[in-house]
């Protein structure tokens, strides 16, 4: 295809994710597409004739030579867009997908004579859903190792060496918007890389289960073919092959509980990075942060000054979008009507979409990341027009030591007024404390009244 055509058929593309974004998202493309479900779908059922040619139990079938388990698994690893193309062709007549994949091997396949006396074992007590919730695990675990855990790294990587760089520059805080007792910049990065981490770990330690056990989960056709066999054992074991995890009570479908799981992981994550969008949005437009100028850019088609935080604000809108499917995902998938409706398998579908929405978050969070460097002299002027701040360490102090009414104090002294360093010290000055400890109060300023925040930034 040539470039003008790319740029076509991204013009004319439905979702920006094929069009705008389309090159953002190549990583899961060969994942989530329609060609890597019939990748995954020709895997599954490769590796099912294999597994059966190996049972003892199943007579009729003996274990393939070397070379024909490399055709066999070939087919899988080596399948072309073309061969995806030909499965489509042939479901044009049945109507269905796993159906006309089960041609497709067995068209791809007729002409090996070792291989030929098997081919009606392609799919072998199968019902479509054995073989489609294995591919969706397959897919969602290819993409969770290959593309989400290694972008979601990338960003706890960047904010953990923001945490160190900053750890030790106060920052004003705000709670409910208000000047609060002050932090590092540091230590607020750190707080949002031990959310992740934690989220990091849940996510990837999630199973990812599977199950193959026929058209309502009871092995009935197996169990009429070959009862000698034990297919809950034979079940389990191919599996766990996969590198999945045995689901052993199904309807037809596996429950999707595992997919729910995973999405609301991934939702709790990207829910965490929104937050730090904001925040960072925020804090550039405070001043905090200034954003490095790239030259061509424009701010604004009127107001040529702006430099607008345009990659917080692009993650935060994938982000949110990411989430709506995601949270679409954990509350549907599960539900399913009696042994089996088709609901899931439209929505199904869709999983790539989520998961290339969070990507491009993943993406324009790390630019944005990458743009920034804190202001030092614009923290430092916040923090020291704030010396009410320090009106909690003072009434702390001055519990330790006994003295009336600290906190009622204090706030009068503070609340709603204007307090400068003067009026600060002249009132610590006043206050019968021990020497050390007035002296300790007389030297702090809005500035160092951190606690060990630069520690903890240092820790993370």
């Amino acid at each position: 295809m040539t470039a003008a055509n790319v740029v076509e058929t991204q013009l004319l593309a439905l979702s920006p994710l094929d069009g705008r974004y389309a090159g953002k998202v190549d990583a899961l493309r060969p994942i989530f597409s329609e060609y890597g479900l019939i990748q995954a779908r020709v895997k599954v059922e490769v590796e099912w004739l294999l597994a059966l040619a190996n049972e003892p139990g199943i007579v009729e079938l003996t274990p393939f030579s070397p070379a024909a388990v490399a055709r066999l698994r070939a087919l899988a690893d080596e399948l072309s867009v073309r061969d995806a193309a030909r499965v489509k062709e042939i479901e044009r007549t049945t109507n269905h997908d796993v159906k006309a994949v089960e041609y497709l091997i067995k068209e791809k396949l007729k002409d090996d004579a070792e291989l030929a006396p098997a081919l009606e074992f392609v799919h072998f007590a199968c019902t479509s859903e054995d073989i489609n919730n294995l591919s969706y695990s397959l897919m969602l675990n290819t993409a969770r190792e290959q593309v989400m855990l290694p972008a979601l790294d990338g960003v706890i990587a960047k904010l953990r060496t923001m945490a160190h760089e900053y750890a030790g520059l106060p920052m004003l805080s705000r709670t409910h918007g208000q000047t609060a007792s002050p932090t590092t910049v540091g230590k607020e990065l750190a707080n949002v890389v031990a959310r992740l981490q934690r989220q990091r770990d849940v996510l990837a330690a999630l199973p990812m289960p599977g199950k193959i056990n026929g058209a309502v989960g009871n092995y009935n056709a197996h169990s009429v073919s070959y009862p000698e066999v034990d297919w809950a054992k034979f079940s389990q074991a191919f599996v766990t092959s996969l590198g999945l995890t045995w689901q052993p009570y199904t309807t037809q479908i596996e429950p999707h509980d595992g997919i729910a799981e995973l999405c609301d992981a991934q939702k709790r994550i990207d829910t965490i990075l929104l937050d730090l969008c904001r925040d960072m949005w925020g804090y550039i437009s405070l001043g905090y942060f200034k954003q490095a100028v790239k030259a061509g850019e424009v701010g604004s088609s009127a107001m040529p000054h702006k430099v607008n935080p345009i990659d917080f604000e692009n993650a935060e809108g994938n982000f949110g979008i990411a989430n709506a499917l995601l949270e679409h995902f954990a509350a549907k998938l599960p539900i399913s009507r009696w042994q089996r409706d088709l609901t899931d398998s439209t929505v199904l579908r869709a999983l790539g979409t989520a998961f290339g929405h969070a990507v491009i978050g993943f993406e324009a969070l790390g630019r944005g990341l990458g743009k920034v460097s804190a202001n030092p002299e614009r923290l430092a002027a916040d923090l020291d027009a704030s010396w009410e701040v320090l009106a909690e360490a003072v009434q702390t102090v001055m519990r330790r030591h006994g003295l009336p009414q600290p906190y009622e104090q204090l706030k009068a002294l503070t609340r709603g007024h204007g307090i400068d360093k003067q009026s600060m010290r002249e009132f610590i000055a006043g206050l019968d404390l021990p020497a050390e400890a007035k002296q300790r109060l007389l030297d702090m300023t809005p500035g160092s009244y951190i606690g060990i925040a630069q520690r903890l930034a240092k820790d993370i």
